[in-house]
Order: structure tokens, then C-alpha cells, then sequence
């Protein structure tokens, strides 16, 4: 009933904000880079997203801390129209840590059903950190609002069993730019790895490259351009092939006067609409955090917040200015 509840809420929320499916969505209404904004007890973190029929649809791991201070993950969405109002995030993966769902890579549409890749961190023992069992999975929809059950991502090949895959995290799908029907899963474990396949389920291990987490991958000249998340920043590389690759700068965004994200600015998400009349720009998601990882007062379970830039050419970037 909850989650009833809350998806009207959503579509309420968002028809307040008057915008109709294809109108032109206005940046500059946006009124700070800022869409959540943790707390406390509360993290926002790894932004995905997708433009479908009208809708914005940001999923990202949401993080509560209980009152005897243990923090559990979800997998979390919102939607909006205009990018301004947003709907109450809504849960769709279970309270446990021994599982801790969250870090959606990204959605494709493959089969007629929609795709979302996702990790487990797994924090059993109080862990920092996703312990060795942190693997990766997808789940899929018919409407990107209901989602099945995970299935694992054997992105090492079918004959090597779970515990001998490794620790891996954060997987983002895209299919191959020259040859279609391929598809490419890019993960964190031992820098970015590579894996392909032909139907999402059976994979081959292809290579890796040096970088940081969080990778998301478009096309964009020929060529694919890797965001990556170093210890601070977005990192960026281009490559032609998926083996040949150079780096292309480090993105800091307008972090130097954002106290929300003086911590670490990370998890760089981008959504190309550039070709979409309704936006014609490339949407960058990100979340920052108001202290490092590391410090008492917060910054990994709490305090984090997801923000917004966007860009006509994924080089220069763009922000709502907070008077």
C-alpha cells in the first residue's frame, strides 16, 4: 500500500510542476545544482538515469542509518518531468546487509523488457565498505516502475562459480557502437574490466583498463567516452576501440564552492539528450559529499547528495547558479 501510495505522490508532485510530456525542459529553471540533498542519517549516492515518454527517471543507492546507528542500502527511484520537481523516492530492494542493493549502473532496452544493472555491498560485520561477496546483477521491467528478482551477472563466463568471481561493483551496460546486438558490461575490478555478450546473459571477459569507479560509458564522435570516478573528481577517457584508451582530464565542476560536496565529488552519471528536442543537452548526475569518506562527522552513509550540470559537447559543463 505504501508504495501505492507513493507512486501517487510522485505523479501528483510532479503534475504540479505544470510541465506536459514533450514540452521543452527549461535548465535554467532549475533552481540549485542540488536535486536531494542528504542529511545525517541519510545518503543519496551513484546516480542513474533515463528519459522515457516524457519522464525523467533518476535511480541512485539511498542509504538510512537506523537509530542504533547501523546504515542499510537501497536501490532507489524518483521521477519528474521538468527536472525541478521531483517524486518521493520510492524502494524497491529489501532491508538487508548482508545484501545492501544500490550503485544502478544504468537501463537499456533490450527484448522488449527494460534492463537495470545493480551491485550487492554486502556489510554483514559492520564493514566500511562492500566486503569480497559485492557482486553485480541486473533486474528487469516492463515499465521501469516494477522491477523482478536480481539475477547475478556472470560477466567471468558461465563456468566460473560465484565465490571465485571476485569482488565487483558498479556495472554499466552499453552495446556496441560498430556492431550491434553486442553488448558491452564495464564493472569495477581491477580498474574498469570488460565483458561482451550477445544476450545479456551469457559473457565473455574481454580486457580492462586503468580507472576509477562508478563507469559510464556513451558514444559520442565515433568514439566511446569513459566517465570514471578517481579518490575526487570525474575522470575521463576516449577510446575507438575499447583497448586503445587516453585520458581526456579530470571534471571538478563548480565543487570548489559547493560546501555540499567539499568531501568528494563522484559517481558521474551521463545521459546524452543532446538529439532530444525536449532537452538538447547532456545530462550529467553526480553526487557529492559534505566531508571525505573517512571523517567522523559523515560523508559516505550520510551527508551525500545528488547533483546536476549538463553540456553541448561532454567537455564544458554547465550549472544551475545558486543566488
Amino acid at each position: 500500500m505504501r508504495a501505492v501510495i507513493g507512486a501517487i505522490c510522485a505523479l501528483c508532485l510532479s503534475a504540479a510542476a505544470g510541465a506536459e510530456p514533450g514540452a521543452k525542459v527549461s535548465l535554467p529553471a532549475i533552481a540549485s545544482p542540488i536535486l536531494f540533498r542528504g542529511d545525517a542519517a541519510t545518503a543519496y549516492r551513484d546516480p542513474a538515469a533515463i528519459y522515457h515518454e516524457g519522464w525523467f527517471r533518476l535511480f541512485f543507492t539511498l542509504v538510512k542509518i537506523e537509530p542504533d546507528g547501523r546504515p542499510f542500502s537501497y536501490l532507489a527511484w524518483s521521477k519528474s518531468r521538468d527536472l525541478v520537481a521531483w517524486g518521493a523516492p520510492q524502494v524497491f530492494t529489501p532491508r538487508d546487509q548482508r545484501l545492501n542493493y544500490g550503485s544502478p549502473g544504468n537501463i537499456v532496452r533490450h527484448g522488449g523488457e527494460w534492463v537495470l544493472c545493480l551491485q550487492t555491498y554486502p556489510r554483514p560485520s559492520g564493514e566500511k565498505y562492500g566486503n569480497r561477496d559485492s557482486r553485480i546483477w541486473t533486474m528487469r521491467s516492463r515499465d521501469l516502475e516494477t522491477w523482478g528478482e536480481p539475477e547475478l551477472l556472470r560477466v567471468k563466463g558461465a563456468d566460473v562459480p560465484r565465490e571465485g568471481m571476485g569482488r565487483m561493483i558498479d556495472p554499466y551496460l552499453i552495446e556496441d557502437k560498430d556492431e550491434p546486438g553486442k553488448w558491452w558490461c564495464f564493472y569495477k575490478q581491477d580498474g574498469v574490466s570488460m565483458s561482451w555478450s550477445r544476450d545479456l546473459r551469457n559473457w565473455t571477459f574481454h580486457g580492462r583498463t586503468a580507472a576509477g569507479e562508478n563507469a559510464c560509458v556513451v558514444v559520442d564522435g565515433g568514439e566511446y567516452v569513459l566517465f570514471h570516478s578517481p579518490p575526487n573528481g570525474i575522470g575521463v577517457k576516449r577510446s575507438r576501440d575499447l583497448r586503445a584508451w587516453r585520458d581526456e582530464g579530470l571534471l571538478t565542476l563548480g565543487q570548489s564552492h559547493w560546501p555540499w560536496a567539499q568531501g568528494r565529488l563522484t559517481g558521474g552519471f551521463v545521459l546524452d539528450l543532446r538529439q532530444e528536442p525536449a532537452v538538447g543537452k547532456a545530462l550529467m548526475f553526480f553526487h557529492g559529499s559534505d566531508f571525505p569518506e573517512e571523517d567522523p562527522r559523515g560523508g559516505f552513509d550520510s551527508f551525500a547528495s545528488i547533483g546536476i550540470a549538463w553540456s553541448d559537447d561532454l567537455k564544458a559543463w554547465a550549472w544551475p547558479k545558486e543566488e
